[in-house]
């Protein structure tokens, strides 16, 4: 048999609603945070609505904390939900654990049209089955095949059935998948997806306790919620043929969101997915933000904390894995927003390039006002003595931001502008360093202190008075000085430091590296 669902018009007389429908079990994953960006684009691009619905069904990985983390990194981001736990509107509850009276009556319901069954299992039982119909090439599973040998209500007499139920005998309800029939979809970024009812096992859909499973809860939730396009991860591809049919069973095929599976990140490599061993490996992070787990106290750096903006990290996570066939690679979420498609969305898997993840911080850098840098650099430079003057703080971010590729390298870029190096690269002028070279920097150093008037130009015009008098080339004096005043051959222009940190602390400087040469 052959069960098609169309693909039906991306826009029809519902508006659009999509989800993003996280456990909260850790942190939150590049992976995780590209579905939210992609159904927050794909929203508000057809002036829909963005909802974050919580999975929490499943009480042994629940993690305390993570719930408020993934909405903290949601904010950080910039890409708040327009429901949520936090923020119900008109299909909460938004938590799955406050919804879990809903789910059993859709498996009854299921049970009683024969496309599920109760199970009653022991763990002994299953165990038994694997070992004892799995071939050379083949694991066995519950599904058409072993089920007619197993403890549940296809085999079970009325009467043995009615007894175990009346004693409250554990079971769990599963769905009993069709034999021969070919299931196919049209998935909205890969096109047509078939699939062998054969190979699927007949799926858990409400625990002994009474907790739906994943199956059962993502399509009675998306129903109820109204959803009308769900974006997920590739990895759900096998689980398709299970929702296909509860959408069916349950008599809303109609309402069936449209689907996208999102291709994987992969690891810089190709090689695989990118986890966060890969980053830790590698030494990059994998989450958006700071995560310590409550269970080990292991922490997990995040890419707030190493010193991306948030508008930066959301451009480079876009483009992982789409384009706008333009040329253009810097967006800003407005025009993300404008020139999203899923259609675009590739189908490949996107290696991540830790190295064009800073290029992209390092462009946000640059075009971000100094002002806002002084605020976001507020917590890299929480531990140093700093002056209170913001405009001073401010002026230094811009000689040296186009340097930075990250927040977090601001100190070892500018913190000369602040306190006098503690170690001078001697061997860096030592070459080309004799008496005359002594004797312009002693003069230049006596008409810096003489100075009246202290601005960059000014600086610059002393300076070349005292190449002219001391009969040396200009190119020759200024690496030497750039070294004084910094520490190292590195920096902005020279002048524009020596403005910054005043007459009497570059004349200072100067007379050190002197008596150390």
């Amino acid at each position: 048999m052959y069960y098609s669902l169309p693909l039906r018009p991306l826009m029809n007389h519902k508006k659009v609603r999509v989800r993003f429908a996280p456990s909260p079990t850790g942190g939150l994953h590049l992976g995780g945070v590209r579905t939210v960006l992609y159904n927050y684009l794909f929203a508000r691009h057809h002036g829909g609505d963005f909802v974050l619905r919580i999975e929490d069904t499943d009480q042994s990985r629940f993690v305390s904390g993570a719930e408020e983390y993934i909405m903290q990194c949601l904010t950080w981001c910039g890409i708040l939900p327009d429901e949520s736990p936090a923020n119900p509107g008109l299909y909460g509850p938004y938590r799955q654990s406050e919804r879990k009276a809903l789910y059993a009556q859709y498996a009854l319901q299921l049970v009683e049209q024969g496309n599920a069954y109760f199970a009653f299992d022991t763990t002994e039982g299953l165990e038994a089955m694997r070992e004892n119909y799995k071939t050379e090439h083949h694991n066995a599973q519950y599904d058409a095949r072993t089920r007619g040998f197993m403890r549940n209500s296809l085999t079970l007499s009325k009467e043995e059935l009615t007894d175990l139920l009346a004693c409250n005998t554990p079971h769990v309800i599963r769905i009993k998948m069709p034999v021969d029939q070919t299931l196919v979809f049209t998935d909205m970024i890969r096109g047509k997806v078939s699939f062998d009812t054969n190979l699927v096992d007949d799926k858990v859909l409400l625990k002994a306790d009474g907790t739906p499973t994943y199956h059962l809860a993502v399509v009675v939730d998306d129903y109820l919620m109204k959803i009308t396009h769900a974006f997920r991860g590739e990895e759900w591809l096998p689980s398709a043929p299970v929702h296909l049919l509860l959408w069916q069973y349950l008599g809303w095929e109609s309402e069936m969101p449209q689907w996208a599976h999102l291709p994987l990140i992969l690891k810089p490599d190709g090689n695989g997915k990118l986890s966060k061993r890969d980053g830790d490996r590698l030494g990059f992070p994998v989450f958006a933000m700071d995560w310590t787990d409550p269970r080990s106290n292991e922490q997990t750096i995040g890419f707030c904390e190493r010193g991306f903006l948030p508008e930066a990290f959301i451009n480079m996570l876009a483009m992982l894995g789409w384009n706008s066939g333009m040329e253009q690679e810097i967006f800003s979420k407005d025009e993300l927003i404008q020139h999203f498609s899923i259609a675009r969305v590739h189908k490949g898997g996107a290696k991540f390039d830790y190295e064009k993840a800073k290029w992209y911080n390092h462009q946000y850098i640059q075009q971000t006002d100094n002002t806002r840098l002084v605020d976001l650099l507020q917590p890299f430079i929480a531990d140093k003595i700093l002056p209170t003057d913001a405009c001073k703080l401010a002026t230094v971010i811009g000689l040296v931001k186009e340097r930075l590729h990250l927040l977090g390298e601001f100190w070892e870029q500018a913190s000369f502008f602040f306190i006098r190096p503690e170690t001078i690269d001697i061997a860096a002028i030592q070459a080309k360093w004799n008496e005359n070279t002594k004797q312009f920097f002693v003069l230049l150093a006596q008409k810096f202190a003489a100075s009246t008037d202290w601005n960059h130009d000014t600086i610059e015009l002393v300076f070349n008075e005292a190449v002219a008098e001391a009969g040396i080339k200009k190119g020759e004096a200024m690496l030497p000085l750039r070294v004084m005043l910094v520490g190292g051959k590195f920096g902005p222009g020279v002048f524009a430091i020596a403005e910054q940190i005043g007459i009497t602390e570059t004349v200072a400087r100067i007379e050190q590296a002197i008596s150390l040469l």
